[in-house]
């Protein structure tokens, strides 16, 4: 029995003035707009709704001639696959024309525009991403994704295996939802078709492949989720992994520190995944750093929190702590996570400019010497000042 649609009327987000002068716009131009996929989603699933993307059935050219008339602002951010971006009230809305892919080879798509929304619909990658919300409220519903919802089951539109040959990201992506909204084991039909077709996540960007898992591994199910992808052989596809399943269920949500346990070779995830510079130096500084610990007398924590900094130091103490048997309310390790609150990291009050003025040469001798000053003061437990630092210096 086919759930009843309801109405998103009253919905508050809906109302916001810039969307309604989009609705407006199009609507003078004779075509019709609507809001799609995650907003329509999330809603519906009661969760809050923040980016608001619409699609529409005139082409972007109009669009853009429709919006820019009305006196807002547009960008051509995709317009090969019918999308700009339209900045109503200082907020960006995509807008994007309905389509259909008619050449496709697993990782990008050349498509035709139309006026369907059904057969719009039907080319998207689940069922409970394929529902549309026009002005009034009203909910369209095409591939019965809302009785998705109300199950908590992700779905692909159709046939699997063809959804994911178009794009063999939405491998990653049904586990990645399944992860964030589904409930249970996954879908069996999508679960089938994602082992059959895993080898096709070999061919994908790492910047794609990035950006999925670490939406996967910040999902509440992640760790359930990534269970069954290592069973069916489907991890293994997008990075060498551990199978500390204990550990990374005693992290916070955290999908930086979550990589850094699942990895197993975690040196090689800068390349692999194009990280960041900021990802890969917490990375680092979980796996390269000796475990911080309650054990640690006062002096060697404090050793320790100066060399990691106030960040590196919470994701180190968080990682060794999920690898101990203590449990997760433990008043020691808390005390230990608060350090940097108690402790602020002091700076070396000594420089280079120093030891020149001095009378040392600029070079690596002058860097060595450097080193060996501060690794004085750290041994000293940061007590020298600087008068007491130049004075060893000169001795």
């Amino acid at each position: 029995m086919t759930a009843k649609l309801p109405s998103l009327a009253r919905a508050k987000w809906l109302q916001d003035t810039g969307l309604r002068a989009i609705f407006a716009a199009v609507a003078s131009a004779g075509g019709e707009a609507r809001v799609a996929g995650g907003a329509v989603r999330n809603a519906l699933l009661k969760i809050p709704v923040a980016d608001v993307d619409l699609a529409c059935t005139l082409p972007p050219e109009a669009v853009t001639k429709a919006c820019v008339a009305a006196g807002l602002k547009v960008v051509p951010t995709g317009i090969a696959h019918g999308t700009v971006t339209v900045v109503a009230e200082h907020r960006p809305y995509e807008v994007t024309t309905l389509r259909h892919d008619i050449e496709t080879d697993g990782r990008r798509a050349r498509v035709a525009f139309h006026d369907d929304w059904q057969r719009d619909a039907f080319r998207r990658d689940f069922t409970m991403n394929a529902l549309y919300c026009d002005a009034r409220g009203k909910i369209y519903d095409f591939t019965n994704g809302y009785h998705d919802i109300l199950r908590n089951r992700i779905t692909f539109v159709g046939d699997p295996a063809k959804r994911i040959a178009e794009d063999y990201l939405r491998i990653l992506r049904f586990f990645r939802f399944h992860a964030r909204f589904g409930r249970g084991a996954p879908d069996r039909a999508g679960l089938a078709a994602c082992k059959r077709h895993r080898k096709g996540l070999d061919n994908l960007s790492a910047e794609r492949l990035r950006q999925e898992l670490l939406k996967l591994l910040a999902a509440p199910g992640a760790v359930a989720t990534l269970k069954v992808m290592a069973r069916e052989k489907i991890l293994q596809r997008i990075l060498p992994h551990t199978e500390d399943w204990r550990v990374l269920s005693r992290l916070p949500s955290d999908p930086v520190l979550r990589l850094a346990v699942l990895a197993a070779e975690p040196e090689g995830l800068r390349d692999r995944l194009r990280l960041s510079n900021a990802e890969a130096r917490r990375i680092a500084a979980v796996v390269e750093t000796f475990p911080p610990s309650p054990d640690l007398r006062p002096r060697e924590q404090r050793a320790v929190l100066y060399h990691l900094g106030a960040e590196g130091w919470h994701d180190a103490v968080l990682v060794a702590w999920a690898r101990t048997k203590a449990g997760l309310d433990d008043p020691r390790w808390k005390r230990l996570l608060r350090l940097p609150g108690r402790w602020p990291v002091p700076r070396f009050p000594v420089t280079g400019h120093d030891l020149v003025a001095h009378g040392m040469t600029a070079g690596p001798e002058l860097g060595a010497a450097l080193g060996r000053l501060e690794d004085w003061w750290i041994a000293a437990d940061f007590k020298p000042d600087r008068e007491a630092l130049l004075a060893r210096l000169a001795k």
